[in-house]
């Protein structure tokens, strides 16, 4: 009796279904019969839950275009063509989604006889100079849909094997987002900013590997089309996360990027220059068309001259182009929008009970400044904080500050002042008032 005892002890618990040898680290269940690991239950658990039933996921709220076009002039200003190519690329997909079991035949057809067809996704390619607002177009997106979103930054990816980001970190974050939900994932929105970064760099160099460059595109390719790939969860231990296979058939890819130098290539594609050599050659003319007429007439041969391969540009068929932003709207964007820059500023000092107040001529001389520097909205928070930064530092410090007004000084050069208006105490005279000026 003791000897059996002995040998029942002495003998190893394995798991009844991998085979793992129980530890320290790795505990077993037992059962009556048998024993079952950590990993195998996570498995079960995945396979039954996938059994005799469809994937159930609730649908987005589907909302038309024109509602998303309404929603997007709230926060943005101009860009109406880039507004109507996002409001339908996001409309039909989404609409392709919720619609994608339902198979339902062409009607009043005589020719399809009832045939059902599937829809394949329409990803968006958005060129535009720098402050156009592609990223904020995006984020605003995402907001009136409700489902999960990311935006990644194409200057950190490498090719497969590389130090650096990946492809698939892409994915990881996109699943992050939805709590490591996967069907939830697979009807998100990934956005890859800076896409012009990962242009192939000159025609030739075929014995370096351009593993930023053309090596990310091609790397691209297959998840922006539609693919099954493996990421891997992070587990308790390093290099033994739970891996997780996510469908990106049905991910809307959204790329965007300043393009510098794309408009002088369709420049050259619009009006060819004269070959000539000599005294009798013609002089180089100047481009006839302005930046947005040249945008207006971008073809994917144009991307293919910047440096994208013609597989990458394939994969998206919506191209759209962001306006550059003159005076009138940069004066627009301080003031009208939701979240304007001003209103921002004086919700700031309304913090610090002061009235904020911007006259009509430094709105107009902010709005030229910020078109001089050439980063479009976002040079405009640059001089704002440039012009308020002296009087936000001694803000808290001051006592009695009733009102800050922004004007422009009379010198050479014009420049923006504050203009700042004390309370005075109750003894003194009530109709006085001290105003003091800084020019920034």
């Amino acid at each position: 009796m003791t000897q059996s005892n002995q040998g029942q002890s002495a003998a190893v618990l394995r798991c009844s279904f991998c085979g793992v040898e129980k530890s320290a680290s790795i505990p077993l269940i037992a059962g009556n019969e048998g024993h079952i690991c950590e990993k195998c239950v996570k498995l079960a658990h995945q396979v039954v839950s996938s059994w005799g039933r469809k994937a159930v996921l609730q649908a987005p709220e589907l909302k038309t275009p024109a509602v998303i076009k309404d929603f997007l002039d709230e926060h943005i200003i101009g860009q109406e063509g880039a507004k109507k190519s996002l409001a339908v690329a996001l409309y039909n997909h989404y609409i392709r989604l919720s619609q994608q079991d339902e198979h339902l035949p062409f009607a009043h057809t005589e020719n399809m006889q009832g045939e059902c067809v599937e829809v394949e996704k329409s990803n968006v390619l958005m060129t535009g100079p720098s402050g156009a607002g592609k990223t904020l177009l995006v984020k605003t997106l995402s907001k009136i849909i409700g489902v999960p979103f990311v935006i990644g930054d194409a200057t950190a990816l490498t090719q497969a094997g590389y130090v650096g980001q990946d492809v698939e970190s892409l994915l990881k974050r996109l699943l992050e987002a939805a709590d490591w939900d996967v069907q939830r994932a697979e009807w998100g929105i990934v956005y890859v900013d800076e896409i012009d970064k990962i242009a192939r760099r000159g025609d030739g160099g075929a014995a370096v590997r351009d593993i930023s460059g053309e090596g990310v595109q091609q790397a691209l390719l297959k998840m922006i089309e539609g693919a099954e790939v493996r990421v891997t969860r992070p587990g308790q231990r390093e290099g033994h996360g739970e891996e997780i296979t996510i469908n990106t058939q049905n991910i809307l890819f959204i790329v965007g990027g300043a393009f510098p130098g794309l408009v002088e290539l369709i420049g050259k594609r619009l009006q060819p220059r004269q070959a000539g050599i000599g005294f009798n050659a013609s002089l180089p003319e100047e481009c006839e068309f302005s930046n947005n007429e040249l945008l207006a007439a971008l073809q994917p041969e144009d991307l293919q001259r910047f440096g994208l391969i013609p597989e990458f540009i394939g994969r998206f068929p919506v191209v759209t182009f962001l306006q550059e932003l003159d005076v009138e709207a940069l004066k627009t964007i301080l003031v009208k929008p939701k979240n304007a820059l001003l209103k921002q500023y004086r919700q700031l000092f309304a913090y610090q009970s002061v009235n904020l107040e911007f006259s009509d001529e430094a709105i107009e001389f902010i709005a030229e400044q910020a078109l001089e520097r050439g980063t479009g909205a976002r040079g405009l928070r640059a001089l704002l904080e440039t012009t308020l930064c002296d009087t936000m530092f001694e803000l808290p410090s001051l006592e009695g500050l009733n009102s800050c007004r922004i004007e422009v000084s009379e010198g050479e050069p014009p420049a923006l002042e504050v203009q700042k208006t004390f309370r005075l105490p109750e003894q003194g005279s009530a109709g006085k008032q001290q105003a003091l000026g800084a020019a920034s």
